[in-house]
């Protein structure tokens, strides 16, 4: 199980994943629609803008695994088909994926582990970075944007800075350039993560954590960003750089044992701790690239002493203001949260929840963020995903989801938060109005794997759709995804999930399977028992 221990002072995240070194371009993916914007991003003052000027808000989550020994991302072990993980996500509401890495992913020959071969056998044999690219090309096709985080040096654990004697400060930067040179042609991909979670070691005065402004270039985090950051856009100058902060600006922990506090800092969260960029900001080459992206945990974290303040939860946005929103209120530059997250079994951290989802605003002009974490895995916050990876957490999605800006542009089905379940019958289009078209997008020595997309013409919705098709007999179904998709006899049923139930008027749906047998196109495509 991943778990997030406590954190120095304060708290920690262990979750990071990796990509190699190798510069291939990839196909440009389609051009982004207005849920995350057209072209490449950039900033102004305190928003992200698009290629056309318009504001941006990322709205996203964190699927976790590339840092880990796994080296891909989790719950590839499950029932539930990659695409379809990425389905529910997009028709959630989210419109951005953070991925974390490690650099160990990035190692040629680096091996992929924990994938379901029958669930996923398009994956089967692919590295690490080939997975990414499946997967950054598919959330592209929804929509959505991809974060690149780098996570960890090595897959065994986080680390208080960016380097270590077995990853040094040139395998970081040359990683980083060999991935805007991968991804230089592909604007899905919008940017760089640095390094995850930054944070103090050893005991003031003989710190040896990261600090920000102290001038050690060994370990000033706010100088290495800017060296990495000038780095990346070097190769790739279109990308966003996304700096964390610190937990304690020296970079080192109170000597608890002096009995002097009169100069004890104030220290936050692991990265979370931005109160001295207004005074020593990050400097990049290229103007309007830098975003900061501080984390904020909740009690099933660390029980930070502000949860049990007499004006709590009144307290907390002057905390927030403090070590990151300022830099937002003063229109110095985007935030965007990296990292939120919590199991909700104490109380006060519902509250917690809905306090920060309301400071970070709602609407386009909100700040930006990714929640922590799609995973149920994370040992300390639980995700988005139900053990299952399939069914969803309503407690969660029911406080996040307001603030959510679905991806739109994408070929998958209707976009925005979970809805209720039908009310009534289904609504039949006329006869004839629909559309069906069929993709086969894998093949292998006794099955096959496809797409059907199914496109509304009617003038009213479709609610709660189902689509049928026919299979020649000796065909069976696999799995299925973005429905619920049953086989009996030669005909199959795909019905609309509880989470999407309505099909709208010239609104499509697309339909993956793999399946066991000769491949074959499905027949009689059929939307609500009309054929298209």
């Amino acid at each position: 199980m991943q778990r997030k221990p406590v954190r120095g002072a304060l708290a920690a995240l262990v979750v990071a994943a990796a990509t190699v070194l190798v510069g291939i371009t990839l196909a440009t993916p389609p051009a982004m629609a207005a849920g995350t914007g057209t072209g490449y991003l950039h900033t102004s003052g305190n928003k992200i803008v698009d290629s056309t000027g318009a504001t941006v808000r990322l709205t996203g989550i964190n699927w976790f695994g590339m840092e880990t020994d796994n080296k891909t991302f989790h719950g590839l072990w499950s029932s539930n088909p990659w695409r379809n993980q990425i389905d529910t996500m997009a028709n959630l509401g989210y419109n951005t994926l953070r991925i974390p890495y490690s650099n160990d992913a990035l190692k040629a020959g680096a091996v992929a582990t924990g994938i379901n071969d029958f669930v996923n056998p398009d994956l089967v044999g692919n590295s690490p970075l080939q997975i990414l690219d499946k997967v950054i090309a598919y959330a592209g096709s929804k929509g959505m944007r991809v974060i690149l985080d780098r996570h960890r040096p090595t897959s065994a654990q986080q680390t208080a800075l960016w380097y270590t004697s077995a990853v040094p400060e040139s395998t970081w930067l040359s990683d980083w350039r060999a991935l805007a040179q991968r991804y230089a042609n592909n604007p899905t991909v919008i940017g760089a993560d640095l390094h995850n979670e930054p944070h103090a070691e050893g005991t003031n005065p003989a710190a040896t954590g990261a600090c920000w402004g102290c001038g050690d270039t060994n370990r000033d985090w706010r100088l290495a960003a800017e060296r990495a950051g000038n780095a990346i856009l070097g190769v790739q100058p279109n990308w966003l750089i996304f700096v964390e902060g610190v937990s304690c600006p020296s970079g080192g922990l109170s000597n608890v044992w002096d009995g002097d506090t009169s100069n004890d800092e104030d220290c936050g969260w692991w990265g979370g701790n931005l109160s001295k960029a207004g005074q020593f900001p990050v400097r990049l080459s290229v103007a309007n690239r830098l975003v900061y992206s501080p984390h904020d945990y909740a009690i099933s974290v660390y029980h930070q002493t502000w949860f049990d303040a007499p004006n709590y939860p009144a307290n907390l946005p002057a905390i927030w203001d403090n070590y990151w929103g300022y830099l937002f209120k003063q229109n110095t530059a985007p935030i965007m949260l990296g990292e939120f997250g919590t199991t909700l079994a104490d109380p006060k951290d519902r509250v917690w929840l809905t306090n920060l989802m309301s400071y970070l605003g709602s609407g386009v002009n909100g700040m930006s963020f990714t929640y922590w974490s799609w995973n149920p895995n994370s040992g300390d916050t639980g995700g988005i995903a139900n053990d299952d990876w399939t069914t969803i957490n309503q407690a969660k999605q029911s406080i996040i989801g307001p603030y959510l800006i679905a991806p739109t542009g994408g070929t998958g089905g209707p976009t925005g938060g979970p809805t209720g379940g039908p009310t009534g019958g289904p609504t039949t289009p006329p006869p004839g109005d629909c559309d069906a078209t069929y993709r086969s997008t894998n093949t292998w020595q006794g099955g096959f794997q496809g797409e059907v997309t199914v496109t509304n013409r009617g003038a009213a919705a479709a609610n709660p759709w189902r689509v049928t098709w026919t299979w020649p007999s000796g065909v069976t179904l696999g799995s299925g995804w973005n429905a619920t998709v049953t086989q009996s006899g030669t005909t199959i049923t795909a019905a609309a999930p509880t989470w999407s139930p309505s099909l709208a008027a010239g609104a499509s749906v697309t339909i993956g399977f793999t399946a066991n047998g000769p491949a074959a196109i499905p027949g009689g495509v059929a939307l609500n028992g009309v054929t298209c």
